[in-house]
């Protein structure tokens, strides 16, 4: 008999710890989605039994006790960045997969704890890095592996935009390790890394000159790949500016959407431009002096998220191996700190993960 098609197979009960924002994003997706089943929400605070509540979900003040008495297939651990990696631990000791939200952990030490203890006992690991599960990058992703853009020598990338006042209520977020390198630029360190293959070096500066706090505000960085290209970074959480990912990808409707590109790769026989996908390159002979072609490429648009939770639930079946793994999640992480270790030493910072 053939194996069922996946809409007919039982759903896959995932257990969502924290009801912060990214976990309330999780928990919307998982109920909207056919193959995904909740097995519940552990979260200690009142808004999150209430929220449990009015969608009937099965509720736990912990993960221990969630884990214990839902029995789910696998666990995304959406909460404070120090619990990741012991609640994930907790779920691989019980042999339940893990979606943990990135960061993977505060440090890299931490991380390197989770990608052994995953290697020990097999048991499943993603790291949250949704933008791997975009069709943009996912195409991309092909058009770079063809070949098409040649040998890679840059990549670019322009993250600038503007958070209100009130973004800054919140105490930590004007606190080291609150800023919008660890916040923001993990996300464009790690697409890069999806891209253009791994990090060996940075140098860095930043600056909070315009808003003063113990945290950056604007940094640049200069990264040095494996393959010999160089990338450059420049994030600012304080520019009047349309250049960013969240703006030209739609991915969050939250934000306004802007018909501009953010990203750039260039390689010796072409380029892309990304999330537009427009593809750059001679058709005879390559100099400067001819014509150059625009070729406009397309991906069919998919909810990053929901394709996240879907990839989620073919690892746990077996089906497919983490698309971004615990050591993906570490390589990430390290590249990331390396930004602001590099910023305040003022000399380039090796990435030996």
């Amino acid at each position: 008999m053939p194996a069922p098609a996946p809409t007919d197979r039982a759903p896959v009960h995932l257990l969502v710890v924290g009801a912060g924002a990214i976990g309330r994003t999780h928990i919307q997706r998982i109920r909207s989605t056919p193959g995904l089943a909740l097995a519940g929400i552990a979260d200690p605070s009142d808004a999150g039994r209430a929220l449990a509540e009015s969608l009937g979900a099965p509720w736990a003040p912990d993960h221990l006790s969630a884990l214990e008495r839902f029995q789910p297939q696998g666990a995304i651990v959406a909460t404070p960045n120090p619990a990741h990696v012991p609640m994930a631990l907790d779920c691989l000791a019980r042999g339940v997969a893990a979606l943990v939200e990135k960061p993977v952990a505060d440090t890299v030490a931490e991380a390197q704890a989770l990608v052994d203890a995953q290697a020990r006992g097999g048991v499943p690991v993603l790291v949250g890095h949704h933008r791997r599960h975009n069709p943009i990058n996912r195409r991309a992703r092909e058009i770079v592996a063809s070949g098409r853009l040649g040998r890679i020598v840059s990549a670019n990338v322009m993250a600038t935009f503007f958070k209100p006042e009130a973004y800054f209520d919140a105490a930590w977020r004007r606190q080291p390790g609150g800023g919008p390198v660890l916040i923001n630029l993990i996300h464009e360190i790690d697409q890069l890394r999806f891209l253009c293959g791994e990090i060996t070096q940075v140098q860095a500066i930043s600056s909070n000159a315009v808003r003063g706090f113990a945290v950056e505000d604007t940094a640049a960085a200069l990264l040095r790949f494996e393959n010999g290209a160089l990338g450059t970074l420049v994030l600012s959480d304080t520019a009047t500016a349309p250049w960013g990912w969240d703006f030209s990808a739609g991915e969050q409707d939250q934000y306004p959407r802007q018909d501009v590109p953010s990203h750039f790769i260039a390689g010796t026989h072409g380029s892309l431009s990304l999330p537009d996908l427009s593809l750059w390159h001679y058709r005879g002979e390559r100099s400067w002096h001819a014509e150059i072609t625009r070729e406009q490429t397309v991906a069919l648009r998919a909810n990053p998220y929901t394709a996240q939770l879907l990839h989620f639930a073919a690892v746990i079946r077996g089906e497919e191996a983490p698309l971004c793994s615990a050591l993906d999640g570490l390589r990430t992480l390290q590249a990331t700190l390396a930004v602001l270790e590099a910023a305040t030493a003022g000399a380039p910072v090796s990435c030996t993960v």
